[in-house]
């Protein structure tokens, strides 16, 4: 008798991000920018609203997508800070912004469908449509400054074609889209039956007043899936916790996928969640802000070329003109200079790498004159 396994997740390899991370971890003296994760502890009121849960004996079970409570402040907040208008009915507290993706996907994807996802992108969203056995349409963005062009996300579409994915601002490019691109999608979108997941878990690190996200198109309200986390505006991502929303027939079925796939979000945790949504974000969106400025003047003194920031914590450098492939050449500096960036290959955009500006001042001095050492050595 042979056993075997399920043939979708046989074609999915361990995240080849996590891979080049470790590998900068275990070298002796590296000193790694890879890793997108704020360098900031979680807020002392946060943390005592989750001591204070513990302390009531906050520790039996709670409702399945979140207790009321929270789930009226998530429709609140959304309403008051993004005008979005989602019921509690409408919204599930999920396991980090990667279980609200995976029961998204898992609610809409049949074996076969086809979901456009462009690129650069984090590789997540391939692993998971290709593990629901549905099939990823890579859409490269890298020659239109990281903009979606319309005429080529128009090209992309075929009858099979069942979601997109939205991810502004964006990892790894750091890029928001402009009102035009977003008016440019719309006007391909509005028509079809196309779901949009709007990945906007960087929205509070953004730079730009004229910040808009795909989920204020109202007419697409029924096809829009809006997944968020309290992982990088509040630094928390050791705390997984995050939401997804989603018109009522469609939540309907993310929140089954939510109920057997995880049952709840821990119980205590969320009234920390409800205080985290009443900090503000500027102070932290200013940190970066002034990172994402020092960062950029260096790269382009060395004569690098790279798109300026407009959120998030992320820097993709274009290295084309050194003739070599991104894992070849960051395999390279981190062995001859000692400094790790993730290759570009592992977003699916060759002849480019990430840099991540969530470290402190003086680690991002120190990899970045290794950066320039090794550019100046080539």
């Amino acid at each position: 008798m042979e056993l075997t396994l399920n043939k979708a997740v046989t074609q999915v390899e361990i995240s080849g991000i996590r891979q080049f991370t470790y590998l900068v971890r275990d070298t002796p003296g590296a000193c790694g920018l890879t890793i997108g994760e704020p360098d900031l502890n979680t807020p002392g009121a946060v943390k005592e609203a989750a001591k204070a849960a513990l302390d009531d004996n906050d520790t039996h079970y709670p409702p399945g997508n979140g207790y009321p409570y929270l789930l009226e402040a998530i429709s609140r907040f959304e309403a008051q800070a993004h005008g979005l208008s989602y019921a509690p009915g409408e919204i599930v507290t999920t396991v980090g912004a990667t279980e609200a993706l995976s029961a998204a996907f898992s609610a809409i994807l049949n074996p076969g469908d086809e979901v456009i996802i462009p690129t650069p992108a984090f590789g997540l969203y391939e692993a998971l449509v290709r593990l629901r056995g549905a099939v990823p349409v890579f859409l490269p963005t890298e020659h239109s400054r990281f903009q979606i062009v319309p005429e080529e996300l128009a090209a992309a579409i075929t009858p099979r074609t069942k979601a997109i994915v939205l991810t502004s601002p964006n990892n790894p490019t750091g890029c928001v889209y402009t009102h035009e691109t977003l008016e440019g999608i719309h006007h391909v979108l509005r028509d079809k039956p196309i779901f949009v997941i709007c990945d906007d878990v960087y929205r509070a690190l953004c730079y730009t007043d004229d910040y808009h996200s795909f989920a204020e198109y109202a007419d697409m309200r029924d096809r829009s899936i809006v997944v968020q986390s309290f992982s990088k505006p509040y630094a928390m991502t050791g705390w997984r916790l995050g939401y997804c929303m989603a018109d009522a027939p469609v939540m309907s079925r993310i929140q089954v996928l939510h109920q057997y796939g995880v049952t709840s979000i821990p119980s205590f945790v969320q009234r920390a969640c409800v205080t985290a949504l009443g900090l503000p974000t500027d102070g932290v969106a200013e940190i970066f802000r002034k990172r994402r400025d020092y960062v950029y003047r260096r790269l382009r003194g060395m004569g690098l070329t790279v798109e300026e920031p407009q959120g998030a914590f992320y820097m993709f450098i274009d290295i084309r003109a050194f003739g070599m492939d991104s894992v070849t050449f960051c395999t390279r500096m981190l062995k001859e200079n000692l400094v790790g960036l993730i290759p570009g290959i592992y977003f699916g955009t060759e002849g480019f790498m990430r840099l991540s500006y969530c470290y402190s001042d003086g680690d991002l001095k120190e990899g970045l004159d290794r950066v320039e050492r090794f550019i100046k050595s080539l």
